[in-house]
């Protein structure tokens, strides 16, 4: 055999072998994630002659259900139009698919059911997808829309024995029964406020005090500081160099930790954040869930992770807090270059609450299949051990103090123990702009429900009477 005839022969080994690699790449390996990429109007054309599933909330409630039209194709309907519109997501040709529509498409759609989809296939019937159940509360989500009355924000709120959740409300809304061509997307996508965006889990906002729980947590579950510790809350203390002010420009002298977290003393928990240190806060806040995408069952597209973002080159990207770029001791009192989402903060609230133990958050509980028997089930997940049970028990303790006589004591309830934490983030100082955030758990004994409350840039709103008495509202009817 000459050399021209092995280098043709070579070359058609390498094709083939190509052809073999690409061929099961797209056709095995990488199946699923063409069939999920929203872009394939395909699977998407496929799955119009599926009876695909229904979202259901945890009272029963229809948030999603399919229709039968006159050509055998199903259209989708949200029977409560805009209550769950982000959460819930959609599913069309035009658009594609989001939120739980998108994350439990296989589910939905009947693509998982294995061998009882086969045999559905053989006995000849039609492809049917299995209903997702939810923890969702339509009663408590209407209320945490109506509390925010129509200003951008959000509110989350979740069992912190179980992760479940419960609420999960974000303002500007849409209703996505309107979602039926691509224009009409553009046009949402356009709307003032950005409605499609999941402010729950996408919407990265100072925290302000809110994160001083969290600083709290380092202080106090690494025994270098008890309760009782005290600290020079007076005002204009330095902070790497720079003065640092508290709310009002008051002084407190030799203060308690406890009374500088009912007080929310700024140079307190800076210079505690200073003397824990970047590297066990780096610690704690990775326990928290900071510094990854917030683990709830969304797609990845529709979570960010919150965190530290620095910008050295114009463009911001998310660095560990012991970063040059960060001031551990601004970072620790939730402003400097801190970012995090309502349902993070939420999570800080669950892990206090739940004497140290976080749960992975969960939307979903579980699947059926048209049998009526579970195809799947999203089991509580411990997500980590965040402090002891006797750090767990302090903070509790310190933000049951907020509520009962410090900045939260509009979250109160009656007869009813709450631990809490205002926040007030700096926006704008100038034209007195500011984030206000309140994080809380109920009963404080027991606790059933943990929430994080934020409003966007309001004009000189605060977390104590703006967003407490939203948490207060929506706890309430959780706890009925």
């Amino acid at each position: 055999m000459n050399k021209p005839i092995i280098r043709v022969f070579a070359v058609l080994l390498v094709l083939f072998g190509l052809l073999a690699y690409f061929t099961t790449r797209w056709t095995v390996i990488d199946r699923a994630a063409l069939q999920e990429n929203p872009q394939n109007k395909r699977e998407l054309l496929a799955q119009q002659r599926i009876a695909r599933g229904q979202i259901v909330a945890d009272t029963g409630t229809v948030l999603a259900r399919s229709v039968r039209r006159s050509d055998g194709t199903y259209a989708r309907r949200y029977p409560e139009n805009g209550l769950f519109a982000q959460t819930v997501g959609y599913s069309f040709l035009n658009p594609g698919t989001a939120g739980l529509e998108r994350f439990y498409n296989g589910q939905l759609t009947g693509r998982t059911a294995g061998l009882e989809g086969t045999l559905r296939k053989l006995q000849g019937k039609r492809q049917q997808g299995n209903d997702l159940q939810t923890a969702l509360d339509p009663q408590s989500q209407q209320i945490a829309l109506d509390q925010l009355a129509g200003r951008a924000g959000a509110v989350v709120a979740l069992d912190p024995r179980s992760g479940r959740v419960k609420v999960m409300a974000s303002i500007p809304s849409y209703d996505p029964n309107v979602l039926r061509s691509a224009k009409q997307t553009a046009r949402l996508n356009s709307a003032p406020g950005a409605p499609l965006l999941n402010r729950t889990t996408a919407g990265l906002y100072p925290p302000g005090s809110t994160f001083k729980v969290v600083t709290a947590t380092a202080a106090i579950d690494s025994g270098l500081y008890e309760p009782t510790s005290t600290v020079n809350g007076d005002n204009a203390i330095p902070i790497s160099g720079v003065p640092l002010n508290n709310d009002g420009g008051q002084s407190f002298g030799e203060v308690d930790l406890t009374t500088a977290l009912t007080q929310s003393v700024n140079t307190v928990w800076a210079q505690v954040g200073e003397r824990v240190g970047k590297r066990r806060m780096s610690r704690y806040m990775e326990r928290f869930g900071f510094g990854s995408l917030v683990p709830v069952d969304l797609p990845a597209s529709e979570r960010l992770a919150s965190g530290l973002y620095c910008s050295p080159d114009g463009n911001r990207e998310l660095v560990s807090p012991t970063d040059s770029c960060v001031d551990i001791g601004r970072a620790s009192i939730g402003q400097d270059k801190l970012l995090a989402t309502p349902l993070q903060m939420a999570m800080v609230a669950s892990a206090v609450a739940n004497r140290g133990i976080l749960m992975r958050p969960g939307i979903a509980t579980r699947t059926i299949d048209p049998e009526g028997r579970t195809a799947y089930e999203n089991t509580p997940q411990r997500f980590s051990r965040v402090m002891s049970a006797a750090s767990a028990e302090k903070l509790t303790a310190m933000m049951q103090r907020v509520v009962q006589e410090g900045t939260g004591t509009a979250a109160a309830l009656s007869g009813i123990e709450v631990a809490g934490k205002t926040g007030t983030a700096e926006i704008d100082v100038i034209n007195n702009i500011s984030q206000p955030w309140f994080i809380a758990f109920a009963p404080a004994s027991d606790p059933q429900v943990a929430i994080a409350v934020t409003i966007e840039k309001t004009v000189g709103g605060f977390g104590g009477t703006d967003a407490a008495p939203i948490a207060k509202a929506v706890m309430e009817s959780l706890l009925r």
